[in-house]
């Protein structure tokens, strides 16, 4: 048996090929074990912060919450008083200029028109106040969304 016989040339060929098919197969298990354990990690960290963004959007819709409920007891109170004449609603209106004062015009200053003022029933200002009341739920309810955007956005960009 020479080391030039083609059948002891094959059987080293093909042990060299063995051997790397073997350590290229293992390598590839090893491989996909240490990304499983990669994938396993980061699925860990994803749910760690995922707890987290929703830890902080409870605490962000409980602040709105206490807010909306502190400013319906402000309009409550607010509404009572303009019920009992306590808070009352007056508008600039312009009269015209009369050559006779009456007891409770002040006196007409120069120029065409006097300015003075009406007072609104109390229906009419509820009414009117309920619209600030309205710009000011969705101002309060935007801020808490900008609120929430950043808090998440801060959260996943890593800074607490």
């Amino acid at each position: 048996m020479s080391l030039f016989n083609p059948y002891v040339l094959l059987g080293i060929i093909l042990a060299i090929l063995a051997s790397f098919g073997g350590g290229y197969y293992k390598g590839g298990q090893d491989e996909f074990a240490k990304q499983q354990m990669e994938i396993a990690a980061l699925n860990q960290k994803s749910r760690e912060t995922e707890q987290k963004m929703a830890e902080e959007a409870n605490d962000l819709a409980m602040k709105l919450k206490k807010a909306e409920n502190n400013a319906k007891l402000a309009i409550q109170k607010r509404n009572s008083d303009i019920d009992s004449g306590a808070l009352k609603l007056r508008i600039t209106v312009k009269a015209p200029v009369c050559p006779v004062q009456t007891t409770g015009d002040t006196p007409a200053s120069s120029g065409d028109s006097v300015q003075t003022t009406a007072e609104l029933d109390s229906t009419t200002a509820r009414l009117i106040v309920a619209i600030t009341d309205q710009g000011d739920a969705n101002t309060r309810q935007l801020n808490a969304c900008i609120d929430a955007y950043n808090t998440v956005y801060q959260t996943l960009k890593g800074k607490p």
